[in-house]
């Protein structure tokens, strides 16, 4: 039950998150936003963290590890995410980022062993065959130039760097790290990477005074940051990455949905087999290896 709860609040905020992302892009900075919403993100964490008398002590090995997390999973992964929604709908780049979902389960056979199913590789292929379905437009147009594979490039080096960042959540998990702890100091150290990104680059500490700019970032920072990535690491503390990532294939369809009522998302024939084939390709890979293998034997016979 837990975990079902966890499973809805993930998939409901990081779904909506996208659409959010939209109202931080124009007036200030990409790697700017991103600093402010990891510096509101790490207020919050350290304040949750002070109240509930949580250890926030850790060796410099452990420190070492949240570093690594914060660089992937809270600074150069949704800098890059936000630069790709530049060229893409929020509703595209949530599913092309979807496939963090296969590599989460390579870089878990790499750094931890684990074994990759069969059906993982049968998933993948309907993933990579829906991707290739939802941008073929612009595959067709790559040699006039596209932007849209421009962004697509982009959200596949996030959903890279995502990846690695949940592979040292997994590991610092398995350290019996705390993970409110181990979020705070990291968003920490996210927004002074990010603070520094802004101040080597040509980029400045503006802002907006837009409301629907300030509402977003303030929904970015306290439900896509600080409860989102609660929730998300105590499933992949739970469940493991490979089932924990269940996440990535639901919260497209949240993204798609909104991006159709606010963002007049178009579907077109290549959207619906698309968007179709990486479900498909992902609940097969989610799919307990009994069951598929029980599936795949009646069809058999």
């Amino acid at each position: 039950m837990k975990n079902t709860l966890l499973y809805i609040a993930t998939v409901l905020i990081w779904g909506s998150t996208w659409l959010a992302i939209e109202f931080q892009l124009g007036e200030v900075d990409v790697p700017t936003s991103v600093a402010y919403r990891f510096m509101i993100s790490a207020v919050l964490m350290w304040a949750y963290c002070i109240w509930a008398k949580v250890p926030m002590h850790f060796s410099r090995r452990n420190h070492f590890f949240i570093l690594i997390l914060a660089l992937f999973n809270f600074s150069i992964n949704y800098a890059v995410i936000y630069s790709s929604q530049q060229y893409l709908s929020s509703a595209m780049t949530s599913i092309a980022f979807s496939t963090m979902l296969l590599m989460n389960i390579i870089n878990t056979r790499i750094f931890f062993g684990t074994k990759i199913a069969a059906k993982t590789w049968v998933g993948a292929l309907f993933g990579i065959f829906g991707i290739a379905a939802l941008f073929w437009d612009d595959l067709s147009a790559a040699s006039q130039g596209s932007n849209s594979l421009l962004g697509l490039g982009l959200v596949i080096i996030a959903a890279l760097a995502a990846s690695l960042g949940n592979m040292t959540s997994v590991r610092n998990s398995k350290a019996n790290m705390n993970i409110f702890a181990v979020n705070a100091w990291g968003m920490l150290y996210g927004s002074i990477a990010l603070c520094l990104w802004v101040l080597v680059s040509d980029a400045t500490f503006g802002f907006s005074l837009q409301p629907s700019y300030i509402a977003s970032l303030l929904y970015l920072a306290i439900f896509g940051t600080v409860i989102a990535f609660a929730t998300y690491y105590v499933l992949l503390n739970d469940m493991g990455p490979e089932k924990a990532s269940y996440v990535i294939v639901l919260f497209p369809v949240v993204a798609v949905v909104l991006s159709t009522l606010f963002e007049g998302f178009i579907w077109t024939s290549n959207t619906f087999i698309g968007f179709a084939l990486v479900i498909l390709g992902n609940a097969i890979i989610l799919t307990p290896n009994n069951s598929f293998s029980r599936l795949v034997g009646k069809n058999a016979d």
